[in-house]
């Protein structure tokens, strides 16, 4: 067993336009659910510059012991993180804000619907759900860069794929959420505001 934080290259490279976002959006104290913290990057760093937020970071149970290394850092106001599978049991409480940076290419477009069924129910009622990653607009990619990006993620699973953000609208609106904001970012990618 090794010790060494996994490590990701994205989210070193995007952590500051988040955090600007999440100033923006996130002003008001409350509890941040993250989805799929994945290295656990984002959670160690964001939480320390966010100190006014309770960062309750998640994801499936493999990914904790690397996450985990990361909350280590003496910066990190990060809680310990739960064992959270997207189309399996979620915690009872409800949150303030829901974060997920990346994750809805790599989940089904089902487990993306039940991402945002469930988010919802999560959610305050003047709470906010916070989408990081790239997404099509008009049933068009935004980037041959993107292009590439899906075809290489439907090369390792045909049911990942960027997807389309007035698909991710639709979802939304059938649980009472509207699209608050858009902000694009660098590298093509976008962070979509519900709420």
């Amino acid at each position: 067993m090794t010790s060494e934080r996994p490590f990701s290259q994205a989210c070193e490279n995007n952590k500051g336009p988040i955090l600007t976002v999440l100033k923006t959006h996130c002003e008001t104290p409350g509890t941040l659910l993250e989805i799929g913290a994945g290295t656990g990057q984002h959670a160690a760093w964001l939480s320390a510059h966010l100190p006014h937020l309770v960062w309750q970071p998640s994801d499936v149970a493999e990914n904790l012991p690397g996450v985990r290394l990361w909350l280590s850092d003496p910066e990190s106001r990060a809680l310990d993180p739960l064992t959270l599978d997207v189309g399996r049991e979620w915690p009872s409480a409800r949150f303030d804000y829901l974060f997920t940076a990346n994750t809805f290419h790599i989940m089904s477009a089902e487990l993306v619907e039940r991402c945002i069924e469930e988010g919802c129910k999560h959610l305050t009622e003047a709470g906010r759900f916070l989408i990081y990653g790239p997404f099509n607009v008009g049933g068009q990619f935004t980037s041959e860069s993107n292009q590439a990006f899906d075809q290489w993620l439907k090369e390792i699973d045909p049911l990942r794929g960027i997807r389309d953000r007035e698909w991710i609208e639709a979802a939304f609106a059938r649980h009472g959420r509207t699209l608050l904001a858009e902000h694009d970012l660098p590298a093509n990618n976008k962070v979509l505001v519900f709420g």
